[in-house]
């Protein structure tokens, strides 16, 4: 049809067609790109050889009466699990045991290492001379290892010889009777891991806008009503983190209690983590100490879902 033609008809004349969008120079095309997956190569080799068949291959021990000494490594099923919910079994009473151990030390070092932390990151976010000094110092205790910190402060609070009771002039028994033996292993990991929760809160705190504080001041507002009013729902991101990770430390605790109190008196701050290591590495007997590795698993994911959905529903 001729442009006169088509004019006259009303209709519109055909469009020329341009080239193929992925012939067009400077436009990426879409397709498969293997340079993502080359960046994360690193970390899924890493992640697959030490995290998920180490997972797969302990659930798998579980099911078996996995000892060393025995030639065979004979299928059992779920029996390392039902032992450990049955009463009279050799694994129910000492599991059980290490559990209200477990629980006992983190209703103790939570709550201090949620509040803490919090106290000193709001004095250092302050201007004062020496600021970044102070920082390094509430910080430094957390580089130490825990064979180094354990060692430290074994000696440090030996009811006989330790520097403690010298310079306090008394006798207590800070790692061989109760309550000592908590408030020994509840103040240890205090000193030695709130710099790192003092480190995240003073973050959080620097990213709240300083110009809500100062409308806050306008408004008449005292410290105390820009602490909840502000810093608290500012810093409640961070709060889930803290606390999460604070439990999930907690619930792991091993190092102090196996290096200081050794979990004594008897067993009574014998952890979960110190029980399964030696049902497996001692006792020979890994089949049970996976069943109760997963168990404890379970517990803390649960508390982790508990937390992260009661704060989020806070926020909401």
């Amino acid at each position: 049809m001729e442009p006169q033609s088509a004019a006259r008809t009303g209709a519109q004349p055909p469009l020329p067609l341009g080239p193929a969008a992925g012939d067009v120079k400077g436009v990426p095309t879409k397709g498969f790109s293997p340079t993502p997956y080359l960046f994360m190569a690193p970390y899924l080799a890493l992640f697959f050889t030490f995290v998920l068949i180490p997972a797969v291959y302990g659930l798998w021990i579980s099911l078996h009466n996995w000892d060393y000494l025995l030639p065979g490594k004979p299928f059992v099923g779920l029996q390392n699990y039902v032992n450990l919910f049955t009463p009279g079994s050799t694994t129910f009473g000492p599991f059980w045991s290490s559990m209200k151990a477990t629980g006992l030390f983190t209703l103790f070092s939570v709550p201090l290492l949620v509040v803490v932390p919090l106290l000193i990151a709001l004095l250092l976010n302050q201007q004062f001379p020496g600021r970044n000094f102070f920082r390094a110092v509430y910080f430094a205790p957390y580089v130490l290892g825990v064979a180094v910190v354990g060692v430290l402060w074994r000696f440090l609070l030996d009811p006989n010889q330790g520097l403690i009771n010298y310079y306090l002039g008394t006798s207590i028994p800070w790692i061989t009777a109760l309550p000592w033996g908590w408030i020994a292993l509840v103040g240890v990991t205090v000193w030695w891991t709130l710099g790192f929760n003092a480190v995240i809160y003073l973050a959080g705190l620097q990213d709240i806008n300083a110009e809500l504080y100062e409308a806050a001041k306008v408004d008449g507002a005292n410290g105390w009503q820009r602490f909840l009013n502000i810093t608290l729902p500012g810093l409640r991101p961070v709060l889930i983190f803290v606390i999460t990770t604070t439990v999930l430390a907690s619930a792991n605790v091993f190092g102090q209690a196996y290096l200081i109190t050794q979990g004594a008196p008897g067993q009574e701050t014998r952890t979960a983590i110190m029980y399964i290591a030696e049902t497996g590495l001692r006792q020979f007997n890994m089949g049970a100490a996976s069943a109760m590795s997963y168990i404890l698993a379970l517990f803390l994911m649960l508390i982790s879902v508990f937390n992260f959905v009661v704060l989020r529903e806070r926020e909401d």
